[in-house]
This record gives structure tokens, C-alpha cells and sequence, in this order.
């Protein structure tokens, strides 16, 4: 499936899948799920609890492996591909729990990514100040987060909110072309959230996003389209307008219209 760009030619979608199944036994967690994200969207992936969403950002990130189906990135296949391998080929993900080193800085965090990214994490460990360009990007990032004045803080030191701000750093500093957020906002104080989607949505539009996230005001603001599922299948797609319209949307995702 292509989608069709600017100028009306058909383009490779940034992230695809084609009748993507995955069985634990007689549970079917994905059922038949085929997607076609665009290059730069910033994609919405959106369901109740147990609608297999976390299933399918593990099947697309290669933590698990599909029962039948494929997934592409930007036109070739990576079904096979292991976690580490599709991470080289340009795809990024956040946790719902963070994964990060709680004893090091944000700075040596964040350069540490940009050193792996070129393949140069151990002369990093060995010593950062061999390895400036990636110490000066982790810096530029820093800056871009609204980290610069905790850069030298230990992780496990920082506010709850700028430890997701800085995994999602991290992130961008594996210089993905595909970036997954499974829930960037969970846990994060309310005045908090919106800032988090603010500084994502301000990434560059070769960076495509999708949002795994729960808070509907959040998906409403920052999605330009918007995937849901129910049981594990994709119940219907469309943009924003058509999503928060839809009757049935709202009857299966918030209970509305139920005896």
C-alpha cells in the first residue's frame, strides 16, 4: 500500500504492516492488523485497555515476532529483523516505564545514544571527551528538551517529567526515522503533559511519530491521524475530525451510548 504525496505520485509509507497476526496460544492478541503511516506523521494509535496496542509496538519494534504478517520500514522488509537490527535501520521507541540509567547525567545519557548511533559507544565510555560531536549534539538536544539546567543532575535526581522528556531525548538522538511513543505523558503532572507533546510535535518533519497514549485531549492536539483498535484489530481509521465524530469510535473507546 502506498499513500499518495504532494504532488498526486504514490510515496513509500515511513512504517507499514500487512496482515500482522500474533497468537499466545489461543489468544489472539493482533488480529489482521495492516497500517500504512506516512513519512512524517505524527500517527495516533489509540484503543481501550487490552485492545493489543503495546502487542503491536513490540511486533513493530521486533521485541516480539509475528505469527503471520509483515512489517516494512520506508519500503523494505524487517520482519525478521531482530530489536537491535531494526534500531539501526532508523526505528525508536519509548516505554511506558522508563529504561533509563538512573546513576548517569542527562548529558552523559543522552551522549552516550549519539555515540552508539555512529557506532562509536565504547571510545565514548572510554572517555567523552574524545567523542565531541557527540557530546555537542546531546548538548543541542538537552537544550531542545528543556534540560539544560539539570544536564549534570543524576537521572535518578530529576522530576518524573523531565526523565520522560529525556528518554524521549534519547530517542531522537539514535537519529531515528521512525519514533514510537507508547504513553510519552503517563504519570506526568497534568501542566506537564502538553509540554512534552509540544517539544515532539516540534520535531523535524522527516522524524515520523506514532503515539501510543490514553488522554484524548493529548491525541486530539497532536495527531494528524489516528488508528483504533478494539480486540486486537483495527476497528477503523481516519483524521481527527472523523475519529472524535464517530459514534461507534466513542461507544467502544469511552462507553458512551452502552445499557
Amino acid at each position: 500500500m502506498s499513500a499518495l504525496g504532494e504532488t498526486g505520485r504514490a510515496t513509500t509509507p515511513a512504517l507499514q504492516t500487512t496482515g500482522l497476526v500474533k497468537r499466545f496460544g489461543g489468544l489472539v492478541a493482533t488480529n489482521d492488523v495492516t497500517l500504512a503511516i506516512e513519512k512524517g506523521a505524527r500517527h495516533a494509535l489509540i484503543g481501550p485497555n487490552g485492545a493489543g496496542k503495546t502487542t503491536l509496538i513490540n511486533l513493530l519494534t521486533g521485541v516480539l515476532k509475528p505469527t503471520h504478517g509483515t512489517v516494512a520500514l520506508a519500503g523494505k522488509d524487517v520482519t525478521r529483523l531482530t530489536p537491535h537490527q531494526r534500531a539501526r535501520r532508523g526505528i525508536a521507541r519509548t516505554f511506558q516505564i522508563n529504561q533509563l540509567f538512573l546513576d548517569m547525567t542527562p548529558l552523559e545519557t543522552v551522549t552516550l545514544s549519539a555515540a552508539a548511533a555512529k557506532g562509536r559507544a565504547g571510545v565514548w565510555w572510554h572517555g567523552a571527551a574524545r567523542e565531541t560531536e557527540s557530546v555537542e549534539r546531546a548538548g543541542a538536544l538537552l537544550e531542545r528538551f528543556g534540560l539544560t539546567d539539570v544536564m549534570s543532575t543524576r537521572v535518578s535526581s530529576l522530576p518524573y517529567g523531565k526523565q520522560r522528556l529525556l528518554e524521549i531525548a534519547v530517542a531522537i538522538a539514535s537519529e531515528p526515522s521512525v519514533l514510537l511513543l507508547d504513553e510519552p505523558a503517563a504519570g506526568v503532572p497534568e501542566d506537564e503533559r502538553h509540554e512534552i507533546l509540544a517539544i515532539v510535535e516540534s520535531l523535524p518533519k522527516e522524524v515520523t511519530v506514532v503515539l501510543i497514549e490514553h488522554d484524548m485531549d493529548l491525541v486530539f492536539s497532536f495527531a494528524d491521524r489516528i488508528t483504533v483498535l478494539v480486540s486486537g484489530a483495527v476497528f477503523t481509521e481516519g483524521t481527527v475530525a472523523e475519529i472524535s465524530a464517530n459514534p461507534e469510535v466513542r461507544r467502544v473507546y469511552l462507553g458512551e451510548g452502552d445499557a
